[in-house]
């Protein structure tokens, strides 16, 4: 009982919690927002006074087609936020910190272990190497990995 105790409050687990929390939350937002605005507004446009009812029959079966439309556009949206606004921020910010990265190190040239660009002596094989000035970023950035 003490492990699952310690377990259950661990922080990622309530962090994970609280994430799918406010994701349903989200979800359900953006599904009214899409059942209620955004599909009458395009059934205003094609005609059709309730874009959310459409549906066909096929041997007395209902296929309620507008339904799914709504669901597609809900999940475009969701897909857009979470892309606009957690992945493409986080692939910069990664990109970002890479570059840092490959500024602060460089390889020795006899052990070739990652050494600090400043060094005058190699940590690992304490060869002496000669320091190097690191050169400034230029204007234009390089492109950032895609995810």
């Amino acid at each position: 009982m003490q492990g699952f105790k310690k377990f259950l409050l661990r922080g990622n687990l309530v962090e994970l919690a609280v994430a799918v929390v406010i994701a349903t939350a989200f979800g359900a937002v953006v599904t009214s927002l899409v059942k209620d605005l955004i599909t009458p507004l395009i059934a205003a446009i094609g005609g059709k006074p309730d874009f959310s009812n459409l549906y066909f029959t096929f041997n007395k079966s209902k296929f309620a087609y507008g339904d799914f439309i709504n669901a597609v556009l809900a999940f475009v949206i969701i897909a857009a936020v979470v892309y606009f606004l957690v992945v493409s921020p986080v692939v910069k910010l990664l990109a970002r910190l890479q570059r840092n990265q490959e500024a602060a190190d460089r390889e020795c040239p006899e052990c070739l272990s990652e050494i600090p660009v400043k060094a005058t002596r190699c940590m690992y094989c304490t060869a002496t190497v000669t320091p190097v000035t690191p050169t400034p970023p230029s204007s234009t950035a390089p492109p950032a990995p895609t995810v």
